[in-house]
């Protein structure tokens, strides 16, 4: 197969040039739609871009309106957004992208790391991996018919951190713009410790510039990832930026989140849903999930929490919410469940 870093020379050099980001907020599904982005951005400034939770078009290429409607340029003004398409067919995904395109869209970035037991089997997301036969035919077909800048986040592999070798070859075929790596197998899920020896693979042989993605829950995690990789310039953070909205800011040696600033940050996103025409109970059960991120910030607040889970009207959800916030408790550096120790 002759390469696509020959027959798209021009692209790829342009690629090249295009000025590396810092921060990245990773797709977090059910959290980080248009509503959100609008208010973190407003509080928390500093994240250079965010990935949009992932598109799963059908056949055709189609997505439904809500999806849709979520990258509409006037909902995410001043923001640089990146669409994410979960798709193991390169037609429907062709077909999505040009339509992206037509949005005003320069990149698509393709999942081939969700871990999720309803999309593996269906060979999506990290289920992409089982056959990289296939991969490499689906991505010979994509970058046969389009120009946009496309990426990838990928997994280290389905089971075990040596597969990675094998998609890497894969990868380093195509003109990825970025390549995510998170640096977890999918049979590690969320769980397991990133294999930090398997990314460097990536840093050491990816031909597109490297992301790195995994734990990073604090500025203690950044840290030791940029000491491990003294030339990582990139860092894509989910699960500790919801946990800790003013993470972005912490690593580029701004304050501590604020308790008051919390507050009022939550408090204008549930506005912010309310307003968008989200009816109250998705509105209430989307703060539910972000609640989930946030309440190890009030030790000893399991009661008012549970009032949180229990809440069912906004009054309810506003009663809980301020004796969360009026209880005394709270402490910005308090590490999220699960994070690697210190």
């Amino acid at each position: 197969m002759k390469s696509f870093f020959d027959r798209k020379e021009k692209f790829w050099y342009a690629v090249a040039e295009v000025k590396a980001v810092d921060l990245s907020f990773a797709p977090m599904e059910g959290l980080s739609y248009c509503e959100f982005r609008r208010v973190h951005a407003r509080f928390f400034p500093g994240v250079e871009q965010y990935c949009a939770p992932f598109l799963a078009p059908d056949g055709q290429g189609k997505v439904k309106a809500s999806a849709r409607k979520d990258l509409l340029p006037e909902k995410n003004k001043d923001l640089r957004l990146i669409p994410q398409i979960l798709c193991n067919s390169a037609g429907a995904f062709l077909a999505l992208s040009r339509e992206l395109e037509a949005m005003g869209y320069k990149q698509v970035d393709l999942n081939a790391g969700c871990p999720s037991g309803t999309v593996v089997p269906k060979h999506k997301g990290a289920g992409m991996l089982l056959d990289l036969n296939s991969l490499d035919a689906f991505l010979e077909e994509l970058f046969s018919h389009t120009e946009l800048s496309v990426s990838v986040k990928t997994r280290l592999g389905l089971s075990g951190a040596e597969e990675f070798a094998a998609v890497l070859e894969v990868y380093n075929r195509y003109p990825f713009s970025e390549l995510t790596v998170h640096a977890r197998t999918r049979d590690g899920l969320y769980q397991s410790t990133p294999d930090l020896s398997a990314f460097a693979l990536a840093m050491r042989e990816s031909r597109a510039p490297v992301r790195y993605n995994g734990n990073i829950l604090s500025p203690v995690h950044a840290e030791a990832v940029r000491a491990s990789f003294p030339d990582l310039e990139r860092l894509m953070i989910g699960r500790g930026a919801m946990a800790n909205p003013a993470l972005f800011r912490l690593l580029k040696g701004g304050n501590k989140l604020d308790k008051e600033e919390l507050r009022a940050f939550l408090e204008e996103l549930f506005a912010a849903y309310l307003d968008a025409g989200i009816g109250e109970h998705y509105s209430i059960n989307r703060m539910k999930e972000l609640w989930y991120y946030v309440h190890h910030m009030f030790p000893g607040g399991d009661r008012e929490w549970r009032r949180i889970n229990k809440a069912r009207t906004r009054e309810d959800y506003s009663a809980a919410l301020r004796d969360m916030f009026a209880s005394g408790r709270f402490d910005p550096d308090a590490a999220f469940p699960g994070a690697i120790p210190k």
